[in-house]
């Protein structure tokens, strides 16, 4: 990650870290069976959304 951000701008290494916790939750949902309440998917939506935001703005 600081390697990253030494070698590359900002604002494409942020968005991309950010939204790791994606393949996170993917990751707990497939392999261990995890679901998903309605609370943590509302933060996780919350998460993507301000990501998105950040990249589109």
């Amino acid at each position: 990650y600081y390697r990253a951000l030494q070698d590359g701008p900002i604002s494409v290494v942020l968005p991309i870290d950010k939204l790791s916790i994606l393949i996170s939750i993917a990751f707990a949902y497939i392999i261990f069976k995890e679901r998903l309440t309605r609370r943590s998917g509302l933060g996780l939506a919350m998460i993507v959304a301000g990501t998105l935001g950040m990249v589109v703005l």
